[in-house]
């Protein structure tokens, strides 16, 4: 049972998680009420509660349309790349910017790494237009010099699957280096010590205490990955993309569907029900990934 005492004597730590539980509370449970959309055929004249109860319908309105896989296949699978990459890619650089000495030099590659994190999408889409254009575009002009024909990635969608985890890494890999990096900061460095006594080179440190360090921390941030991987970055498949048709083949995912869902057609019950397929998903694979990391190592589990 928790102590009265106890939650005395750290008032203030409950205190200071107080603004981000009212913030939770207002935008995360209280909206939950509109999940009831999914099941109705909303109208805006009857509102909520007053629209006709149609049960399943909106969800099978979903599923039986041609569109339901395609999305699906997309957000799942680039998801899942841009889990395995972002993974790999922000460990290698904080392991790199760990063995560095000179503290300057990392807080120089930290905060250039940083930046494109604060980029909004829109801007790193006209960024990925002036580089892919297919006339005017900085990587066409060098094909062109060098002798190649000319690449119109906005109507080829083969390339996307290569592109968007690329740009994904561009933006997200300082943010989530540092993360790793500030785990490193907590090794004992008497471990190191002893491996370099005993005559460790360096991949025997990384391998054999690095990596084994961030194990936790890697397994939590890959859960709660796993979450979201019914969901995709709105932002970046509608703007990198600029939401050209001849690119839903690979480009188009659930988030991208429900926007257009909402713009061509209004229709609201539909895509709160897709909104609702995606959010349970994502629960169930918390729990089942939680549960398959609590059997192998208990300690890494995330709850």
């Amino acid at each position: 049972m928790f102590k009265k005492n106890k939650f005395k004597s750290q008032v203030e730590f409950f205190s200071m998680t107080l603004p981000v539980i009212i913030h939770i509370f207002i935008f995360c449970y209280i909206p939950m009420v509109g999940i009831i959309i999914a099941f109705k055929d909303f109208r805006y004249d009857k509102g909520i509660f007053g629209s006709e109860w149609i049960g399943f319908e909106n969800f099978k309105f979903f599923f039986s349309s041609q569109d339901a896989w395609r999305v699906t296949r997309n957000t799942v699978l680039m998801n899942i790349i841009f889990i395995i990459t972002n993974l790999i890619v922000c460990v290698v650089v904080a392991i790199l910017m760990y063995q560095l000495t000179n503290r300057v030099f990392v807080k120089f590659y930290q905060t250039t790494m940083i930046l494109p994190h604060f980029l909004s999408f829109v801007v790193v889409g006209f960024m990925t237009y002036a580089l892919l254009n297919p006339v005017h575009g900085v990587l066409n002009q060098m094909l062109v010099s060098m002798g190649f024909e000319p690449v119109n990635v906005y109507t080829s969608p083969k390339y996307w699957p290569f592109i968007l985890p690329l740009i994904n890494i561009w933006k997200t890999v300082g943010m989530g280096s540092v993360i790793y990096y500030a785990a490193l900061m907590g090794i004992n460095k008497e471990y190191l010590e002893a491996a370099a006594i005993d005559g460790a080179n360096k991949w025997q440190v990384t391998t054999k205490i690095i990596i084994p360090f961030l194990v936790p921390v890697m397994t939590i941030l890959t859960i709660l990955a796993i979450g979201n991987i019914f969901r995709a970055d709105f932002g970046m498949f509608y703007q990198i993309t600029r939401n050209s048709s001849l690119l839903y083949e690979t480009t188009d995912v659930i988030d991208t569907y429900i926007f257009r869902a909402l713009r061509k057609f209004g229709d609201i019950g539909m895509s709160s029900a897709v909104g609702l397929y995606q959010s349970f998903v994502g629960f169930i694979l918390v729990i089942v990934a939680n549960t398959i990391v609590k059997k192998i190592d208990k300690d890494s589990a995330m709850f």
